[in-house]
This record gives C-alpha cells, structure tokens and sequence, in this order.
C-alpha cells in the first residue's frame, strides 16, 4: 500500500511539474465544411423590405411576452424604415406585447411626430432613447430596450458580464456599461449620454440600476441579441451567487473568447438565433401578429 501511494504521489508531482499547454487558435472554419444556413434576406424593393422588417418586429413582441419581459407600458423597440431612413417604427403605448400586431406598429419622424393614421401614441421614454440612438449610430436599423428581469437585476451592479461560459462570448468587446441612473428618460441629452456610453460599435448596453438594451442591423440580430443578454444576465447572477459560497470562477481566456466572437457570434448568426423563435411564435398563433 505504501509503495503504492508513493508511486500514485509521484505520478502527480510528475505531472504537477508538466508546462501548462499553449493554445493555439485553429484555422479558421472552411465555408465548404460548414452547414449551409439561410441567409439574412436582402431587398431590392424596399417596401417589400419594410414588410418583413415589420413582421419581424411584431414577432418580437409576441415572443418577448412569451418569455416574460412584459412589464406594463416598459419596454420597446424601434426599427429604422428602409423606405425613408429619417422615419423609424416603435411599439404603441400600454398596448401588451402580447397583442402587439403589424399593423399596430407607429411609424414616427426624428422630433417624435406621427407619421401615418393611427389610434395609438408612442412612449415617449423609448422615443428618444431610440431616436438618439439612430441619429448618433447610422448604422443601427433596429433596437431592443426592455425591463427584463435579470438584466435589471444584474444592472443593479454596473458591472459588465464576465467571460465565464461560452455564450458570454456574444459580448466580448460589444458591451458597454452605462453608469449612474438619470433617472426615467425625458430629457434628449440623457439619450444621447445613453447612447454615448454605447459608442460607435458595440451593440449591447447595461443601464446601470435601469436594464438593458441591444441593437444590430436587422430586428432579428437585435432581438436575439437581447435574448441572449438577457439570459447571460441570469447566468452571471447564478454564478454570482455560488461563487458567494467559495465557488471559484474559470475565465475564458482572451484567445478564446476572440475566436468565439469571429467566427461564432457573427451578426448573421445572432440573427439566425431568433428565427426559430419566429417561426415558433408563427405556428402558436396562426400568424395573427401579421394582420
């Protein structure tokens, strides 16, 4: 027995002394290798293209309500119109995500006019948060801002989520931090300090003691954005709470965490997350958000 725990003591020093390994980054993935997946869908008629955008965007609604980001007249999301950049989309006020339909959708001009009939008004909050956010980032097309409830809870910190699972890496170098409430949002030059916290790439922001917002190029890169914050906020805090405990944290290191974010969360394919959440909200109401 003695010879045998010197012998297992040794083994373990032996490989206690072994250099840690290097990681290398593998070459880049051969397209050839890859699934094919859809694509983004690309327009030449632009109506055609404000029609999906908005099918796309109602869809949202209904399946932010599914997952329980409904929290009374919080909670919005703009889309910027493909036939007239200047104008963009935005939830009707007090209406529950939930009923939200296509035909719902307020189309307004930069200063908040109406642009079109319609019954509703707009939340003027999320107006301007999203009208500074457009103007300051042209190339922002669409953008989610609700009163979920982990990303609120995990404003409360200030703090970014940390690199600790693999689908942290959708934020790595594409989140920012808002510190300090302002409080609700009624004044143009907190929009455009909001906005000036995200800064002229990132697409996702922590308001601190507030919630969270994302954005992208399209409703679908936007909202599964938002999705995946969401749920890395509930992450972080799971985390948090067993590491109270003397759990201790493994980071991912940087190498990784850059590979990830190359070739795993692209645009394309945060954009892509959401679809079957579309095509799910599609089949559960019989397509009743598109009238």
């Amino acid at each position: 027995m003695a010879s045998t725990e010197t012998i297992t003591a040794t083994a373990v020093s032996s490989l206690a002394l072994q250099p840690e390994p290097i990681w290398h980054a593998p070459p880049a993935p051969s397209a050839s290798k890859l699934p094919q997946k859809k694509k983004i869908p690309t327009f030449t008629d632009k109506h055609e293209e404000r029609a999906w955008a908005k099918a796309q965007m109602a869809a949202a609604f209904r399946v932010f309500a599914k997952l329980g980001y409904a929290d009374g007249v919080a909670g919005h999301v703009s889309l910027r119109d493909p036939v007239n950049p200047s104008h963009f989309w935005i939830n009707p006020y007090a209406k529950h995500f939930s009923l939200i339909r296509v035909s719902d959708l307020v189309l307004v001009n930069e200063d908040g006019e109406v642009q079109e009939p319609t019954e509703y008004t707009v939340n003027r909050a999320g107006f301007i948060i999203h009208s500074v956010l457009h103007q300051m980032r042209p190339d922002v097309n669409a953008a989610v801002h609700m009163h979920s409830p982990y990303g609120r809870a995990w404003s409360a910190f200030g703090r970014p989520i940390e690199m600790l699972v693999q689908d942290s890496c959708y934020f790595f170098n594409n989140l920012s931090v808002y510190e300090g409430f302002g409080g609700v949002v009624l004044a143009k030059e907190e929009g455009v300090r909001l906005a000036t916290a995200l800064g002229p790439k990132n697409k996702a922001l922590i308001l601190q003691n507030h919630g969270i917002l994302t954005c992208g190029d399209n409703v679908g890169e936007a909202a599964g954005l938002f999705i995946a914050l969401e749920r890395a906020c509930q992450t972080q805090l799971l985390i948090e709470a067993a590491a109270a405990n003397g759990v201790t944290k493994k980071f991912i290191p940087v190498a990784e965490c850059e590979y990830s974010k190359k070739y795993d969360y692209t645009p394309e394919n945060t954009y892509m997350s959401f679809q079957p959440e579309y095509e799910a909200i599609l089949a559960e109401t019989k397509g009743s958000f598109l009238e």
